[in-house]
C-alpha cells in the first residue's frame, strides 16, 4: 500500500485542478514499480530512498488524475517521466518529500519546492542570495535569518523547476531577484524578476508570481504558469 497522502499543504500553495501529496517518514523502496527500480542499479542508500519517496508521492497525486500505478521512469536529463497529458514536480528535504502534478490542457508548467528550516546556513548567502537579499537576510534577528534565508532557497529553486519545464535551461541562484508578499511572512506569495537574459522571457512577462507557506519547521514554495 501507497503511504504517502493527498498534501493539502502543498495544495494551498496552487489553483484549483493542481493535485498534491506528501511523505514524512522513510519510504520503502520495495515498493518502486520495476519501471522505476532499474534507475537505481548503482544508486546510494540516500539517493534510492529519496527516489522512491518522490515516486510514491507523485504516483499518490496522478491516482487523483487517473493514473493509478503509472511506472515513472527517467529522461536524459534525469528528470520524472510524466505521462504525456500530465505536468508534475517533486521535491525532498530532511523528513519531508512531496509531489505535485496537473493536466497540461491547463497548464504549461509548475515547480515545487520544501526546504527544513535552518538548512540554509550564512555561509552560503553568497551563493544564492542577490546583495539586496543578502542585506535584507543581515538585518533580521537570528531566527528569522534561519527562517527566510531557506525561504529565498526554496522561492528560487520552485521558479527553476517551473521555468525549466518550458525552457530547459539551467539558471543559477543570482540570475533572479525575489520579492515577498505578506503582512507577516508566515504565508503569502512572492514575485520573480530577471536579472539577465532567459529564455523564459521569450514567451512570459516577468515578475511572475509563486507562493509560499511555512509550517512544522519547514517552508514550502510553488509556482505555475497557467495556459491562457
Amino acid at each position: 500500500m501507497n503511504p504517502a497522502c493527498l498534501s493539502p499543504l502543498l495544495t494551498s500553495l496552487f489553483p484549483p485542478g493542481v493535485v498534491a501529496a506528501e511523505l514524512r517518514k522513510a519510504a520503502d523502496s520495495a515498493l518502486l514499480l520495476a519501471g522505476e527500480a532499474s534507475h537505481l542499479v548503482r544508486a546510494f542508500p540516500k539517493r534510492i530512498q529519496e527516489f522512491a519517496a518522490g515516486r510514491l508521492c507523485a504516483r499518490r497525486a496522478l491516482t487523483e488524475l487517473g493514473f493509478s500505478d503509472f511506472p515513472l521512469s527517467v529522461t536524459t536529463d534525469r528528470r520524472p517521466q510524466w505521462p504525456h497529458p500530465i505536468i508534475g514536480s517533486i521535491t525532498h528535504t530532511h523528513g519531508f518529500t512531496g509531489a505535485v502534478v496537473a493536466e497540461r490542457r491547463q497548464f504549461r508548467a509548475i515547480g515545487v519546492d520544501g526546504e527544513a528550516v535552518g538548512s540554509v546556513s550564512p555561509e552560503l548567502w553568497p551563493h544564492i542570495c542577490t546583495p539586496a537579499e543578502a542585506a535584507w537576510l543581515d538585518a533580521l534577528s537570528e531566527a528569522d535569518r534561519s527562517k527566510f534565508s531557506a525561504l529565498i532557497f526554496s522561492a528560487k529553486e520552485a521558479f527553476y523547476k517551473c521555468q525549466y519545464g518550458i525552457t530547459g535551461q539551467w539558471l543559477e541562484f543570482h540570475d533572479v531577484a525575489l520579492a515577498f508578499h505578506s503582512s507577516d511572512l508566515q504565508a503569502g506569495s512572492f514575485s520573480v524578476r530577471s536579472l539577465k537574459g532567459i529564455r523564459l522571457l521569450e514567451r512570459e512577462t516577468l515578475p511572475m508570481i509563486g507562493r509560499f507557506q511555512f509550517h512544522d519547521g519547514l517552508v514550502v514554495t510553488g509556482m505555475v504558469i497557467e495556459k491562457v
